[in-house]
């Protein structure tokens, strides 16, 4: 959204990449063995790629059982080898607390996470409909890029742990731009919701970016684990814990 999200079209899982025994990645060696590093291709993808796909998962959801506005299980929209968390969506005008999320969480053995904590999404329908309308300077990628970095270079306290250890470096070692992207809303959409426009209509658009700090960690051994994230983007505080259970 032209606005900060956490927390960012169903994610397809072509079949050559879910029959990989093993992702193409590293442990990271600046931290917790647990996070795939940044540099790796994971599961067939880039932190890039990954970063678009996200937003693809999170912008096809309908609001009424979206897990982002805590209106549906984290397992709603999730596929393949990867699952997704995120922060916290709200509505247009609505009271609304972005810290002291807690939510609890059922995920399937074998599966990796990847999760932003601070990013920023905006698309060209999101600036001719609500933004900037009529103005072709917000239909380039260069000029929505342009607008998250600015936004996302006054981030500060940027964290994620799990199980208690932090996980090293991040601010330094874990910003992504996501590939550019196209995505698919439902007539029950985020957009809507959050904007409180009836502009954006059910639809296939493109295109969309996004820029911000991600993690993807290595399939969790079974059991409960705790997962946190918070940060600090001028006015906006964010910080949500995840129990999850990984099943055996």
């Amino acid at each position: 959204m032209a606005a900060i999200t956490s927390v960012g079209m169903v994610l397809v899982v072509v079949a050559l990449v879910a029959m990989l025994p093993m992702p193409s990645a590293k442990a990271d060696g600046r931290g917790d063995p647990k996070v795939i590093a940044p540099d790796s291709v994971a599961y067939g993808r880039t932190y890039g790629e990954w970063s678009a796909a996200w937003e693809q998962w999170a912008d096809s959801i309908p609001v009424a059982n979206h897990p982002l506005f805590d209106n549906g299980d984290c397992s709603v929209g999730q596929s393949g080898p990867v699952w997704f968390l995120g922060g916290k969506f709200c509505g247009n005008g609505a009271s609304c607390n972005y810290t002291g999320v807690v939510r609890s969480c059922s995920i399937p053995a074998g599966k990796a996470l990847y999760f932003p904590i601070l990013n920023y999404e905006d698309s060209a329908l999101e600036e001719s409909v609500a933004e900037n309308p009529g103005n072709e300077t917000y239909q380039q990628v260069t000029t929505l890029r342009g607008i998250e970095a600015v936004s996302m270079d006054g981030a500060s306290s940027v964290f994620c742990s799990v199980d208690g250890v932090p996980i090293k470096d991040l601010m330094q070692n874990y910003r992504v731009q996501s590939t550019v992207f196209g995505f698919t809303l439902p007539t029950d959409n985020l957009f809507k919701t959050i904007y409180g426009n009836n502009g954006f209509t059910a639809g296939s658009y493109f295109f969309g970016v996004d820029d911000g700090w991600y993690v993807m960690l290595a399939p969790l051994r079974p059991g409960p684990h705790v997962v946190r994230i918070s940060g600090v983007n001028g006015g906006y505080a964010l910080d949500v814990t995840y129990h999850l259970h990984v099943q055996h």
